[in-house]
């Protein structure tokens, strides 16, 4: 049985390697508002017309409760009702994990006069020396602002509900993967258009409004991608409240909130066997600065998805198979096999973060709730969970810094991960049908630039 293309591309994060990457977010960087300036940035070309930022990280810690290939088959997507079986007597025991990360951002702009600016930008990551997500890149756009209208831009860029949620909300407490990559999103683009309204005065805060839209693979005939992301942050004083809508269409199904939106599958030539598939979410995020020293953090999110009965698309020894979510598999419904049931579940994150001269310690808290859903088997909608870290870091004010930090996940139950997890041992390496609890601690350096 062959794995979907998504698994195919990520099979390391549905086994559930842990990574909490300490660098700005990928965003657009359309307007300072909405993004984050590294301690400096290497000009060069004409009139500094070309710029060069990035990050380089490095990680290792130790945690409990790892099973090494538990899963009897151990690439296979948590939606398939084969990837639930677990090799009898395998041992559960404390490992060590580490991870690489690597990411430069290349910028370009040009003053075209009239106050219109051209702009463009290029962005790739690697993780542990390899492309991170194969075939996508984090940022490959151009745009052109002006002050008084706003922006516009086109080409491959990341969203907001992934990369914001992801920095500084998650990174800041040690939860950058649980918060920002769970759920029903989508975080990387492949032809999306955004526009960026300009800053507006708003009961003596700024107000910024954005939309952003992507069709994905315009090869699909019948069932059509179509992306639609709203954004807005209001910024007053020491409060930055961060809101966020995606509605999406016929993207691949998936609860991993940093995977790609492109189509159902990569082939178009399986458009007429597949059926419709849907998902949202709705995110709401504030951090306050309550004074010099303490900063506080919260946010709420909403998922929605349609769900996708599962089909061979090509059929033999070797079946490929779509991807599905939420099956009732050898069911049926309406006269369909294998439905695919609706669902939906709230997250929840908290966070606190203390400044103490060079030194910074933080705390956070996420819950990955329950789903409501009419699906008569269980497929992770019974569970829900915790984690819970403390980090403390050492900034050198000259771009480096170090840090350590553990943690601890605590699941509802035994059996299938919450259905806001991509995988059943995602973002921990804990796997909740093997134990309902582990933990973990470690240390790394980064380097921003």
């Amino acid at each position: 049985m062959n794995r979907s293309y998504i698994d195919n591309k990520n099979s390391t994060r549905q086994k559930g390697v842990v990574w909490q990457p300490w660098a700005r977010a990928a965003g657009a960087g359309v307007l300072a508002v909405l993004s984050v300036q590294p301690v400096w940035a290497i000009d060069f070309g004409p009139d500094g017309m070309f710029s060069l930022t990035g990050f380089a990280k490095a990680e290792v810690q130790r945690g409990s409760n790892h099973c090494t290939n538990c899963q009897q088959f151990p690439a296979e997507d948590k939606q398939r009702v084969w990837a639930d079986d677990l090799v009898a007597g395998r041992p559960y025991k404390t490992t060590n994990t580490n991870v690489t990360l690597v990411q430069p951002w290349v910028g370009m702009k040009y003053d075209l006069g009239g106050g219109y600016r051209f702009n463009a930008l290029l962005s790739q990551r690697w993780r542990d020396g390899s492309e991170d997500i194969p075939g996508y890149w984090y940022e490959k756009n151009a745009a052109i602002s002006h002050e008084n209208y706003g922006s516009v831009r086109f080409g491959a860029m990341t969203t907001r509900t992934w990369s914001i949620a992801d920095f500084p909300y998650g990174t800041n407490l040690g939860v950058a993967d649980v918060w920002g990559s769970s759920g029903a999103g989508y975080g990387l683009l492949t032809r999306a258009l955004r526009y960026t309204a300009p800053v507006i005065d708003v009961a003596q805060g700024d107000l910024v409004l954005e939309a952003t839209y992507d069709q994905g693979n315009t090869d699909f005939k019948i069932h059509k991608p179509r992306f639609l992301e709203l954004y807005a942050q209001y910024h007053k004083g020491d409060l930055v409240i961060d809101a966020m809508h995606q509605d999406t269409r016929n993207g691949n199904p998936q609860a991993w909130s940093h995977g790609p939106f492109y189509a159902l599958t990569p082939n178009a030539a399986d458009d007429s066997k597949l059926g419709g598939s849907g998902q949202a979410i709705t995110m709401v995020m504030a951090r306050y600065q309550w004074n010099s020293q303490l900063e506080m953090s919260g946010g709420v999110r909403a998922n929605r998805w349609s769900g996708a009965y599962a089909v061979i698309t090509q059929a033999g020894t070797a079946a490929q198979w779509n991807n599905m979510f939420n099956v009732d598999w050898n069911g049926s419904l309406n006269g369909v096999s294998n439905p695919g049931y609706a669902a939906t579940s709230t997250d929840w994150m908290l966070g606190a973060r203390y400044k103490m001269g060079q030194w910074t310690a933080s705390t956070g808290m996420v819950h990955l709730g329950k789903a409501s859903t009419a699906n008569p088997s269980e497929r992770g909608q019974s569970n829900a969970a915790e984690v819970n870290t403390v980090g403390l870091n050492y900034n050198f004010n000259n771009g480096f810094q170090v840090y350590g930090f553990a943690g601890m996940v605590r699941y509802a139950r035994l059996g299938l991960s919450p259905m806001s997890m991509p995988g059943n041992a995602a973002f921990t390496n804990v796997d909740s049908r093997v134990t309902k609890t582990g933990n973990w601690a470690g240390v790394g350096a980064v380097y921003v630039f």
